[in-house]
């Protein structure tokens, strides 16, 4: 019998590097769980359903199911309701492309899973990235130390990205 490439003798354990998404599926998935989400698929995909206009103003926030009454209810599927932070002024035009957005969300899922949009004006949470640090001066002996690595490579584009690089290294690296 032969065992899987990244199998080990320990079931649920692998080895080799471990995609991002599932880490990340490991870490958000409590929290989404919480906010009423079964997935993180609809905050790792939220750029692609809604688009480059809404992608950097809005953002998930929570899906709302509805209760349902254990003893004479009815047994039939109901939507959830997600609601939505989005930024100022946007928030108007958002809920005037509501409709389409609806639509893109429900075939993301592939089901009418979700029913209504409630827009919540919020900032949003927008990760803090640091600004990438001033590099030094280069000396004229490490200009052409940079200048002397890549002297063989023929073609231009991949010359000069090759000389930022070296450039950043050698300004980078501590005497």
């Amino acid at each position: 019998m032969a065992t899987a490439p990244y199998s080990s003798s320990k079931p649920g354990r692998r080895r080799g590097p471990a995609p991002v998404a599932d880490l990340l599926a490991g870490l958000i998935g409590p929290a989404a769980r919480k906010r009423g989400f079964a997935s993180t698929d609809l905050f790792t995909h939220w750029g692609e359903i809604v688009g480059a206009a809404y992608r950097d103003v809005t953002q998930p926030e929570r899906l709302s199911w509805p209760r349902r009454l254990e003893d004479g209810g009815e047994d039939g599927f109901e939507p959830a309701t997600l609601t939505v932070r989005c930024e100022g002024a946007r928030a108007l035009l958002f809920q005037h492309d509501a409709p389409r957005i609806l639509e893109r969300i429900n075939a993301h899922f592939g089901f009418p899973a979700v029913a209504r949009l409630k827009i919540v004006q919020k900032p949003i949470d927008r990760p803090r990235i640091a600004p990438a640090p001033r590099l030094r001066a280069l000396s004229a002996s490490e200009e052409a130390f940079v200048r002397d690595a890549t002297a063989g490579i023929d073609d231009e584009g991949l010359r000069a990205a090759l000389s930022r690089l070296g450039r950043a290294i050698v300004a980078s690296s501590r005497r």
